[in-house]
């Protein structure tokens, strides 16, 4: 039963691991020990410079004062990612977080605006958006609401140094009682009868026993993979990258309130703002070009000096086919990897936090709660999956072997049903659980081209002129609403002074590597 277990071992450090540590130390009763076991020899992957706005209620939940978060991992505000040459070579739309439009008549805004593209004289979607011409015209305010959802609503996130997002934790963690152990692990030791994980055994020879153990130990799997042999859900045939590098760079101009994600012949690059550098990685297939070749790219394509050696990474897109087995719950890299397109790395670290608290401690058979936990995540990163294969798929890029298999790679059953429900009425397939709802669909549906749509035959029943003159009003009011907000980078600054710590300006060129 769970309400025996009393001791947790995190396996690992960095962002899952202190992540998890400091939920735990917040959440779990006062008679729960909560160890984490990490080394300092061990680099961290240090995933999720682009975050989306599920950490705000990650960390009002441990009680973390946003101002303080900001100055301690050189945040900056972000409002949606920019997509560059996704559809087609010179095309570039922002998947907002918020809304387009508004509703007229009971009817969503975009059937509107598809039978007014029907007829040729609709503005470009974007431009209905509160959210991306904030972020078009770097200006920001903090939202009425945290909802994403309703009358021209938006949310926002952040770009964030994940290491120091980590040491940050780990200051909160430990001041709340948690152990870390510093060492390097040698054997991980199971009970004879159950296969259950009974301790892990160390390089200085100490033993570190657990009831219940959490894997946070990167692409490697250690508990999950390695000693429990469950096996990996390869979804590489959909998704061809297997290869990124990134390259910290001198930031020249005040950070913009989005990621940048360009694509190449071969994958794609992101561009990242924090406080005191930039964030640049190429996100790439093997097959498509070589290590050496995306560096060069990389390196050509930087807006400043680089600050550090480039980081290589190798990974295959999927997940384990359970998160958890036995005694043992892999989060973050060793429950799976799906790339960065849309910032999901520490949104999934988090719902596997979140959904581990939400059974432990409990009563009954633990298959049970097992069996759960893993529907749980697979629908997650199912979403995800279908999610970021659309990017690849509905576009009109033929100029590499890459794109043009992504236009033709067949398809998850339940990828191709969404992408045929949209086409044939114009509405997005609604699901209660997982990442993605409607707005983020209709973002990249419009904003990369899906093909010829139909739209709700509803909206014939308002004229022409109506239809026009309520858009220009939408238009307009965005326009009034957004000019009078402050900069982007004056509201950050603003409220980097109000920690009351010393803050170089935002607007510096920083050249320290942190």
């Amino acid at each position: 039963m769970f309400n025996e277990l009393k001791k947790i071992i995190i396996l690992g450090g960095g962002t899952a691991g202190w992540m998890t540590a400091a939920a735990c130390a917040k959440f779990l009763p006062e008679n729960y020990q909560v160890v984490l076991v990490e080394s300092e020899q061990i680099g961290t992957v240090g995933v999720g410079e682009a975050t989306i706005p599920h950490i705000r209620y990650f960390n009002n939940m441990l009680g973390i004062e946003e101002r303080a978060f900001l100055s301690a991992v050189k945040a900056t505000y972000k409002l949606g990612i920019q997509f560059i040459d996704w559809g087609s070579l010179g095309a570039a739309y922002i998947h907002p977080f918020g809304s387009h439009g508004y509703p007229v008549g009971s009817i969503d805004f975009h059937h509107y605006w598809l039978s007014a593209m029907a007829s040729g004289v609709a503005p470009a979607f974007d431009q209905f958006s509160l959210a991306v011409v904030m972020a078009e015209k770097k200006r920001f305010a903090f939202p009425e609401t945290n909802a994403i959802n309703g009358k021209n609503a938006f949310s926002y996130a952040y770009h964030i140094d994940a290491g120091r997002y980590a040491k940050f934790l780990r200051k909160y963690a430990e001041e709340r009682n948690v152990v870390r152990i510093e060492g390097r692990l040698s054997h991980v030791m199971t009970d004879a009868t159950s296969g259950a994980i009974s301790s892990l055994q160390m390089d200085s020879g100490a033993t570190v026993e657990g009831d219940f153990f959490i894997d946070c130990s990167g692409f490697r799997a250690i508990l999950l993979a390695e000693k429990l042999s469950v096996p990996f859900d390869d979804w590489s045939n959909w998704l061809l990258c297997d290869r990124a590098v990134a390259v910290p760079c001198e930031r020249v101009e005040p950070p913009k309130p989005y990621t940048v994600a360009h694509a190449k012949p071969w994958g794609w690059q992101w561009r990242i703002p924090l406080q005191h550098r930039t964030g640049n990685g190429m996100v790439y297939s093997s097959s498509a070009i070589t290590d050496e070749d995306a560096l060069q790219n990389l390196l050509t394509n930087l807006d400043g000096y680089p600050l550090a050696d480039p980081n290589f990474l190798k990974f295959t897109a999927g997940r384990r086919k359970k998160n958890w087995e036995k005694n043992c719950i892999a989060i973050g890299l060793s429950s799976g990897f799906l790339e960065p397109l849309e910032s999901t790395s520490i949104y999934l670290i988090q719902q596997g936090i979140l959904k581990f608290l939400e059974y432990f401690p409990g009563t009954g058979d633990l298959s049970t709660l097992r069996d759960a936990y893993n529907n749980e995540m697979e629908t997650e990163y199912v979403r995800i999956r279908d999610f970021l294969i659309l990017h690849y798929k509905i576009t009109k890029r033929n100029d590499s072997e890459f794109w043009r298999y992504c236009q033709n790679m067949a398809l998850p059953e339940s990828l191709e049903r969404s992408i045929e429900l949209f086409r044939a009425t114009g509405h997005v397939e609604r699901y209660q659980n997982g990442l993605f709802m409607s707005p983020s669909w209709l973002a990249v549906y419009l904003g990369q081209g899906v093909g010829k749509v139909n739209f709700d035959t509803r909206v014939l029943n308002y004229p022409d002129a109506f239809v026009l003159g309520e858009m220009q009003k939408m238009r307009e009011k965005l326009e009034l609403q957004v000019q009078a907000m402050p900069m982007t980078n004056d509201v950050l600054e603003a409220e980097l002074s109000a920690t009351g710590i010393n803050q170089q300006p935002v607007a510096a060129s920083l050249y320290g590597v942190v």
